[in-house]
């Protein structure tokens, strides 16, 4: 059955940082409803298996669907890295716009050829990550130092986006990539936008403020935008501005919290029980 314009699109991640492609998507499509969805019971995503994150992605994308999204957007790193693909087989005719580390735009971008990336263990570790940097390194002539920031995600969850163990955090993988001469870095996990203040001041303090920052999120906005007016699905203006429902599998006041604080935007959130293989509303 066709899918109507007027439809909702579907959004996931498996937090709150999905809400940084979120906040482009809202103020670039402000007339589609949006349906965002938040697997916090799951999280983080990084520290699971591919066939976990696999599992969780399908289902989240069933529950969407089943809601009547046109479109979904991957608005998570890891869960593109290791679900996309099946995804777009699962849904041949399906939109469907994944993110990936900006690791193209951080290339072109470097001066040097050195880019630092801070990324989940998940995400640096799957064939697709891989893939795309060993193609750039070869096109480009880039030279990519990865490291994994393991519990960065469950602190900005968490609401610490300026506490010491944060900053403490950053301090020590940020320092490691300065060792290699970087002057790009790559925020390769859509949380991380949320602590980009944090992150340019830690630069500042290693006395490496003029290192470029690169993240995705206006690009998977952008993208979506193509795709769906290339379908004849945009909204149109004159039905009035969209509407932007939200759930998640942990509960709905830390939701409703992070909306509030890192977007300024009160959203209706629904709990839901955090199954494995199928997502009910409790």
């Amino acid at each position: 059955m066709p899918m109507a314009a007027d439809a909702p699109i579907g959004i996931f991640d498996s937090g709150v940082g999905g809400l940084s492609v979120l906040r482009h998507m809202h103020a670039d499509l402000p007339h589609e409803h949006l349906l965002y969805f938040a697997d916090s019971g799951y999280a983080p995503y990084g520290d699971r298996s591919e066939a976990e994150i696999v599992a969780r992605s399908l289902a989240i994308a069933q529950f969407l669907l089943a809601r009547g999204a046109k479109a979904l957007v991957v608005a998570c790193n890891t869960a593109t890295a290791a679900a996309i693909v099946a995804l777009r087989a699962q849904y041949p005719a399906l939109i469907v716009v994944g993110i990936e580390p900006g690791l193209k735009p951080a290339a072109q971008q470097s001066r040097n050829r050195q880019v630092g990336v801070l990324a989940t263990r998940a995400t640096l570790a799957s064939a697709r990550f891989i893939a795309l940097r060993d193609q750039l390194s070869v096109s480009t002539g880039a030279n990519f130092h990865s490291t994994a920031c393991v519990g960065l995600v469950d602190l900005i969850e968490q609401g610490a986006l300026y506490a010491p163990p944060t900053a403490h955090l950053l301090q020590g993988h940020l320092s490691l990539l300065l060792e290699r001469q970087i002057d790009t870095l790559v925020l390769g996990c859509t949380h991380y936008p949320f602590v980009r203040p944090l992150i340019e001041d830690t630069l500042r303090k290693l006395g490496a403020a003029s290192i470029g920052i690169v993240d995705t999120g206006q690009a998977v906005s952008r993208q979506l935008t193509r795709l769906i007016d290339a379908a004849g699905l945009r909204r149109a203006s004159e039905h009035g501005m969209g509407t932007l429902s939200a759930y998640t599998s942990a509960g709905a006041g830390s939701l409703q919290t992070a909306f509030a604080r890192l977007l300024r935007l009160t959203p209706a959130v629904t709990a839901v029980a955090p199954q494995a293989q199928d997502i009910h509303t409790t």
